[in-house]
Order: C-alpha cells, then structure tokens, then sequence
C-alpha cells in the first residue's frame, strides 16, 4: 500500500503472470470434468456435421488447450476440404473411407487412427465415406494454438520464494 504523498509501485510482468493465472482460474472454476456427448448439439458447417467437445471459442471447460471434435460423413458423402497446419490426430470410431492428404489417398475403417502431418506451407485435406448406406464417424483432436500452455502449465504455478535481489518499490 501506497503511503500519503508516494505512488504506488508500477506492476511488474511478473505480477502480470500471477494476475493472468487469478484470471485463468476464475474462469475455469466450477467447469465440468466431463463433458456429455449426448448432450452436444450436432452443428453443420463448411466442413460437415460436426459436435465440438473442446473449442477455442468455448470457455466453460476444464481444459482449452485442445480442439476437439466429432464429425460425421454421411452414407457416400464427404467432408469439406481444407488447409490448414496439419498436427491433427484422427480416430476412426465408425464406418470406412479414405483421407486424401495434398492428393494421395490414405484409406481407413473403424478402429484405425490417422495422424495429419504438420507442414510448414500446410496440408489440404478432405475425407470421403465409401459406404452407400452407413455414415462414417471419427474424432479429431489437435492443440488448441490460441492457448497451447496456459499460465498453471498443467502443474500450478505459484510463487514460493522470493528472490533476494527483489525488492518491491
């Protein structure tokens, strides 16, 4: 605390640390640990039909250093075809297809993971489902790069001992 007649000290970005933790936590507090399948609501978008567990623009969760997703190609269909930075882990939960990855055909089934490689120009990638008559379900996760690592660095983050050379002005 300032006294009568002297300015308070400056924050320090070190302070900005823990007030950005403070922050973090408050945000996250009461977020549920599991999050309900059957209670997400299918969405359709550019690339498909898709339900997002994990989403940078979604706040009440645990975690935010994920993406995470459920897409569904619908019997004989595909999804849209993008590019991006790659690094995406794919889980084939249902159904058959093939991934092309900048051209070349990567087939998969259920049961099967397919890892999109991270490039520096990126990848173009669109996935197909061959069977006429099922839809083809797989889940996708990759790291949430607007908030890889937050401030906690999933271990808590507290200040235990000060420094001798600091000293608050």
């Amino acid at each position: 605390m300032a006294s009568e007649g002297t300015q308070a000290p400056a924050p320090t970005l070190w302070d900005e640390f823990l007030k950005l933790r403070d922050e973090q936590r408050e945000n996250t507090k009461g977020a549920p640990p599991v999050i309900k399948g059957n209670r997400l609501a299918q969405e359709t978008n550019q690339q498909g039909l898709m339900k997002w567990y994990l989403h940078p623009a979604l706040k009440n969760t645990v975690l935010s250093t994920f993406m995470f997703f459920e897409q569904e190609i619908p019997p004989g269909s595909r999804s849209g075809r993008i590019r991006f930075q790659g690094g995406q882990v794919m889980i084939i939960l249902e159904g058959s297809g093939y991934t092309l990855v900048d051209g070349v055909k990567h087939f998969w089934e259920g049961g099967d993971v397919v890892n999109l490689p991270i490039r520096g120009p990126g990848i173009v990638v669109q996935h197909f489902n061959l069977d006429k008559e099922k839809p083809a379900k797989f889940i996708g996760v990759e790291p949430n790069w607007f908030a890889c690592t937050t401030v906690d660095r999933s271990s808590g983050f507290e200040q235990l001992e000060t420094a001798p050379e600091f000293k608050r002005s």
